[in-house]
């Protein structure tokens, strides 16, 4: 059983009383997060390379950081991860390293369900080596991304896909498995953008077979931090865009200027208390098997909870609901609900919940094209809740209720 109480003590921030319904933006952040943060500042509070106790200290938190997100990811070997600012950032960053790669003519596949972060940085290296952009649509009724569609773009032209894991905007899960195939027959490079995956199921970038990945930390528990992971042969034949006392091989060299090694450290943590859900008491695991466990029963207990907003949400008058709404295919969606309600702008609902403490976001969060395909990119965007395992029940009872008063009134 899924101990949601104690789980809750873990997240200083829940004793506002706020109800936290804007984690696909960001989630709060666990109390191991905030102890491995301070601890850094206390006693590993240098740069790098130093022969001094905290500069060794400094290195020594962000190699073990390191290995557990190669861990967490089921990387080959922790030099195939890379930390940085954020997603966005280093999206765009290695983007520009990719486009050395690419010639006129060649073609990138992109789709219209993806955050911008995912689309934007491969338009601009498109327009500036000549290349073509192939867009992938999506089905409205459900947000589904049309895989016919994905498999008619990709051809022997093609040098890159960029496919969402998840989508921040509706929740949909896409077939990522399918599209790396896909992309291997042709032998193209494969990119997956898995922010909004990653905080709700477990990853394995092997199993995936993906050529890059990228994540942020934030999103995940902890701080605001970006994490992205390339397959080593692929990060060491790509050039990149560096200071030149920075290294000359993965990760160095994409990591080039000063981290910030304290939210690095804050990232073990938050992969400390995400292993800590998959381990009993007095019970000693590998830490992927921990994690496993973990993330397995933090996966179970969402399902509980995105059952019960579905059904709750679809008893709102005048509220639509975006992308899969079937009970039986609940599994096929992160714990991500978006609507409009009849008779308000997005801005509007969130503003008359955050007056009651519930968060919620809206707007477009960055995924312009899936908006605009939507039409409603002229109507003030949705309405999105999301689901972390540190909701309840009675949260969700709580927000039912008032969407139900807005409308009443």
């Amino acid at each position: 059983m899924f101990k949601i109480d104690e789980v809750r003590t873990h997240f200083p921030g829940l004793d506002s009383g706020a109800i936290f319904f804007d984690n696909p933006g960001g989630t709060q952040v666990a109390r191991e997060v905030m102890m491995r943060m301070q601890n850094y500042f206390l006693y590993a509070n240098a740069n790098h390379g130093g022969a001094f106790r905290t500069s060794q200290a400094s290195d020594a938190v962000v190699l073990e950081a390191r290995e557990a997100v190669a861990t967490f990811l089921n990387a080959a070997r922790p030099e195939e991860i890379v930390f940085g600012q954020n997603m966005t950032s280093l999206t765009l960053h290695i983007s520009r390293s990719i486009a050395r790669l690419l010639q006129p003519g060649d073609e990138i596949v992109v789709t219209r369900l993806d955050h911008d972060a995912n689309i934007a940085p491969w338009l601009l290296i498109a327009e500036d080596r000549g290349c073509e952009i192939r867009w992938v649509d999506f089905r409205p009724e459900d947000c589904t991304l049309d895989m016919q569609a994905l498999e008619a773009a990709i051809n022997e032209r093609t040098k890159l896909v960029a496919i969402g894991y998840a989508s921040n905007a509706v929740g949909t899960i896409n077939d990522v498995r399918q599209a790396v195939q896909l992309t291997r027959r042709v032998g193209a490079l494969s990119f997956v953008d898995a922010v909004q995956y990653a905080p709700h199921k477990l990853i394995d970038v092997q199993e995936l077979d993906c050529d890059l990945l990228a994540c942020s930390a934030y999103k995940f528990f902890g701080p605001h931090t970006g994490i992205l992971y390339g397959k080593y042969d692929l990060l060491e034949r790509l050039t990149a865009y560096k200071v030149r006392p920075a290294g000359q091989h993965t990760p160095d060299k994409f990591e080039t200027g000063t981290q910030s090694y304290e939210s690095i450290a804050g990232v073990l943590g938050a992969l400390e208390y995400l292993a800590g859900l998959g381990t009993g008491e007095g019970e000693k695991l590998e830490r992927r098997e921990a994690l496993a466990r973990g993330m397995q029963a933090l996966e179970s207990y969402e399902e509980e909870l995105s059952l019960a907003l579905l059904a709750g949400l679809q008893t709102v008058p005048g509220l639509k609901l975006l992308g899969i709404t079937a009970a039986e295919r609940v599994g096929q969606r992160v714990p991500t609900f978006s609507f409009t309600l009849e008779g308000w702008n997005s801005r509007q609902v969130a503003e008359r919940l955050a007056a009651e403490d519930i968060y919620v976001w809206s707007g477009d969060f960055y995924a312009l094209e899936a908006i605009a395909r939507l039409g409603l990119e002229n109507q003030g965007g949705i309405v999105r809740v999301g689901l972390a395992h540190y909701n309840t029940a009675q949260e969700i009872d709580k927000l039912i209720s008032v969407l139900k008063q807005l409308q009443a009134n």
